[in-house]
């Protein structure tokens, strides 16, 4: 038997598809090329007419712009990407970035002052437990209110004194203090003048060798220099200078209300090239008084604080309030020489004997 194939029906038919030739594509793709480069020649001769109709003021402003344009790109292409910064961030960037009430702060994570402290009300609440586990909750009834409130009273304090740090509540409060209310030490820093003098003098003959001789820093300020010599840094002592120091040093220990064993307690020497402006900041609590005892001052040198100025003199001690906004500067002429000062730390008179041995222990250094 064999297959016969049936012939399709007219419904089935499909018409066959034919190839286009090669030559009749190749020619009309040559067309159109050609009418595209035509195209092409007319845009370009378009546009070099019209730059020769162009003023030529107008080319050069042009070629101008280009060149400003480019050379933008180059630095902007240059420049490292910089991080988005939020408004929560900028308000804290005296801790991140240095800078706040006009004042430039240092990057040290030990600072206690310049250093953010996340959860310090927890932290510092938590110390003051231990310390009353230890000894007794028997006079702590301020600190304990202190720590309690703190955020609140640090918000709520006026411009004039904003401790950065800590807050101890129902202190007398004013920019300076009489003579009186650290007797003893004052009168002690004042007949040892010549010994801390001398000490100083020998120290600052580096000066002349090197730009800043070791041991010295050199802080921020909007003009001028401004140097320490730190004997206790932050309740730490620097024992190298101190060794350079040593009657000065055992001085501090003849001292009744200095305040040696917290993170607020500090003694340097403290010496303003002429020129120098310090500008105007809080200091981190208002549980210590500042000491300036005056060992060269020049004319033309204040110290102002809550707004009210005042002189240093030589042999002299001056007592303030560091916590309230002040500033220092020397205007005096070049050839009268730096400013001076012995700075220490003393306990706020109103600060009771068993709040100083707790709030030593809260704000031990390292702790």
């Amino acid at each position: 038997m064999v297959w016969v194939p049936l012939s399709p029906t007219s419904s089935d038919r499909r018409a066959p598809l034919r190839a286009p030739s090669t030559t009749t594509m190749s020619l009309e793709w040559l067309t159109d090329w050609s009418w595209s480069l035509d195209g092409l020649r007319d845009f370009i001769a378009t546009g070099i007419q019209s730059f020769r109709d162009c003023d030529a003021t107008a080319l050069v402003a042009v070629a101008c712009l280009l060149v400003l344009f480019v050379w933008y790109c180059y630095h902007v292409g240059r420049e490292q990407p910089r991080a988005y910064a939020t408004v929560n961030a900028l308000m804290q960037s005296a801790e991140a970035n240095g800078v706040q009430n006009g004042f430039v702060y240092c990057h040290s994570p030990e600072c206690v002052r310049c250093s953010h402290h996340d959860g310090l009300n927890q932290k510092l609440y938590h110390n003051l437990q231990e310390y009353a586990k230890r000894y007794s909750w028997s006079g702590m009834g301020r600190i304990h209110k202190g720590i309690r409130e703190q955020g609140r009273y640090l918000n709520s304090r006026p411009s004039i004194q904003k401790p950065e740090v800590f807050f101890l509540p129902d202190l007398p409060t004013t920019p300076y203090f009489s003579r009186d209310a650290q007797k003893h030490d004052v009168e002690l820093l004042e007949r040892n003048f010549q010994t801390i003098l001398c000490e100083f003098e020998t120290l600052y003959k580096a000066f002349s060798n090197c730009s800043l001789p070791q041991g010295w820093k050199m802080n921020s300020t909007p003009s001028g220099e401004w140097f320490t010599f730190y004997l206790v840094n932050q309740g730490t002592c620097v024992p190298r200078n101190c060794r350079r120091c040593p009657r000065t040093y055992r001085l501090l220990g003849s001292l009744r209300t200095c305040i040696g064993n917290n993170v607020f307690g500090n003694a340097c020497i403290s010496v303003l090239s002429p020129g120098t402006v310090i500008a105007e900041h809080y200091g981190p609590t208002n549980i210590r008084i500042r000491c300036h005892l005056g060992l060269k001052t020049p004319s033309n040198c204040e110290l102002v604080v809550g707004g009210e100025p005042q002189c240093w003199a030589e042999g002299r001690c001056l007592l303030f309030d560091d916590s309230f906004l002040h500033t220092a500067f020397h205007e005096g002429a070049p050839e009268e020489g730096p400013r001076v000062v012995f700075m220490v730390d003393l306990w706020h008179p109103n600060v009771a004997a068993a709040e100083r041995q707790a709030l030593d222990f809260i704000f031990a250094p390292g702790r």
